[in-house]
């Protein structure tokens, strides 16, 4: 799906008004109740008995007073906030304005200065908070009371020593963040999550702020999907479910082995078993129909004691137990490749200048798809561009902020302010599939094509996690092929994204382990297929 800008999202609402016709108030309607049902599934009863809605005095207000009036039908007992002077009758803001107070709905007027140091002490006591201020439309900053809202909001949620809203849910988006990507001119609420209507907004995936978001769910209320494709007119793509529908998910019943490919991983090191194994675990469960784990001797029996499912290869060692660069000067490594669907490489590899040569041989030389993450990127840091002298057509690279800065030869800082851009150009540069892992995965390919990913959650800051989606795109490569491996690509990181969201459904994320990734990867694909309605 395009991500859309403030004009183009404006465009596609009068659109839907005047094709499918469907009158504002019927899509203000539906956006409300759809943010009103994201609070009763995640939020019990005793977890939300003080809830607090800020609205403010335009469209996303109304859209807040919809959802209030939800909660309260639904047996919560919302308290509304409203900041400015009741809304004209004869508006849509109107309407839900006299349907709220109709229905008896608590309503505090906000217009002065005393009005809101009567009301800002009582936001540390709500369980939870609905920003309804400021929508997509805003231009410049928030000013006045809604700013000091914004501000008294983020100190409240922020503040460790008192007690914090167990949820900060944002309407559209949260208020004070542009909707077209530039900085943020005043201050932007920091929420733990959006729910934003039938599109993402492009200042929601690539703006510094977009992390003020939390998690983005976008919901639909009535846009056909085909007028976002019509109108949007960015490069970039959301990475959405329905992105997949047409790769080949659901295995044939006379299936064998031999048609899900076979994945060869080159992986650890004495010492660095665990990332050997984590990948070899993830391409297993990705799905590969044949996995091969190559690593040095030394570290060959713990490897293969981990997992009876994968075969092991052993690798000559260097002194310090790591790949010799006699693999390739042999012709050893060259003979183990050969037919293999795809080549990851990489974790655990460790960075001797003799494992490093040995890496370089064989992006340079072997023709297999290769997915090349951490030590592998590491042979080549500050020469990227020798990875165009290579054999092979399609190389993938995963690199999180730091080896991408070391790659190129600029700072992390500079990485993470740009990181479009930087994926974009370097894709094309070096003629490689660029995976720029971090908080919204970009995916880029050499042609300028992209998607950018919002699943996973903060337990993927982990050791281990990279490993895991190397092993889990290698095995997806192995399956799917090239023909489209942009999409393939993207289809992993969605999937290693929602994958940890799986696993942390009913936990902390600061404890979720690598391994407990790598069991979580069939009940992602399975969320993935039921999303799509292609369970059989």
């Amino acid at each position: 799906m395009k991500p859309l800008t403030a004009s183009e999202m404006r465009e596609v609402d009068r659109l839907t008004i005047e094709r499918q016709h469907i009158p504002s108030i019927q899509l203000m309607e539906a956006a409300g109740k759809r943010v009103a049902d994201a609070i009763l599934r995640l939020c019990p009863p005793q977890r939300a008995r003080r809830i607090v809605v800020l609205c403010g005095k335009g469209n996303n207000g109304a859209d807040g007073l919809v959802c209030a009036r939800h909660l309260k039908e639904a047996g919560r007992d919302p308290r509304v906030w409203y900041f400015g002077t009741e809304p004209q009758s004869d508006s849509d803001a109107g309407t839900n304005f006299e349907r709220w107070r109709n229905i008896g709905g608590a309503t505090s007027m906000i217009n002065s200065a005393d009005d809101w140091s009567a009301k800002r002490h009582a936001i540390g006591k709500a369980q939870v908070i609905v920003d309804a201020l400021l929508g997509t439309g805003l231009r410049g900053a928030a000013e006045g009371l809604i700013a000091e809202a914004i501000e008294e909001t983020n100190r409240v949620s922020q503040n460790a020593t008192a007690p914090r809203p167990a949820l900060i849910i944002a309407v559209d988006t949260p208020s004070g963040l542009p909707s077209d990507g530039e900085a943020p001119a005043g201050p932007v609420l920091f929420a733990h999550r959006t729910v934003t209507f039938t599109a993402p907004k492009i200042g929601q995936l690539e703006s510094s702020h977009a992390a003020c978001c939390g998690a983005l769910d976008v919901v639909q209320i009535g846009s056909p999907p085909a007028l976002v494709e019509e109108v949007g007119k960015s490069d970039l793509r959301w990475a959405e479910s329905a992105e997949f529908a047409k790769l080949p998910l659901i295995r044939k019943w006379d299936s064998n082995k031999g048609v899900y490919g076979h994945a060869l991983l080159v992986a650890g090191a004495t010492g660095k078993t665990g990332a050997a194994i984590l990948c070899g675990s993830a391409a297993l469960r990705g799905g590969a129909g044949l996995v091969t784990i190559a690593t040095p001797e030394a570290a060959l029996p713990m490897v293969a004691a981990a997992h009876p499912e994968y075969m092991t290869e052993a690798l000559a060692a260097t002194t310090r137990g790591t790949v010799a660069a006699k693999n390739w000067t042999s012709g050893h490594f060259a003979k183990l490749a050969a037919k293999r669907a795809v080549i990851g490489m990489g974790p655990g590899l460790g960075t001797e200048p003799e494992t490093q040569e040995f890496i370089r041989a064989v992006v340079q030389s072997i023709e297999a798809p290769l997915v090349l993450d951490a030590d592998g990127l590491n042979a080549f840091a500050g020469s990227a561009e020798k990875l165009r002298e290579r054999k092979a057509q399609f190389l993938a690279i995963t690199p999180h902020p730091g080896e991408m800065a070391r790659l190129c030869s600029k700072s992390i800082h500079e990485v993470q302010a740009n990181r479009l851009n930087i994926a974009r150009d370097a894709a094309r540069d070096w003629n490689v599939h660029i995976i720029l892992k971090g908080f919204h995965t970009v995916v880029a390919d050499p042609s300028g094509n992209l998607f950018i990913n919002t699943t996973g959650n903060p337990g993927l800051a982990k050791g281990g996690s990279g490993d895991v989606l190397t092993g889990f795109l290698s095995a997806l490569t192995a399956q799917f092929g090239t023909a489209d491996w942009l999409r393939v690509l993207t289809l992993g990181v969605y999937l290693h994204g929602k994958a940890a969201e799986v696993a942390t459904a009913t936990t902390d994320v600061s404890g979720l382990l690598s391994s407990d990734l790598v069991n979580a990867l069939p009940a992602a694909r399975r969320a993935l297929l039921e999303e799509l309605q292609q369970i059989v």
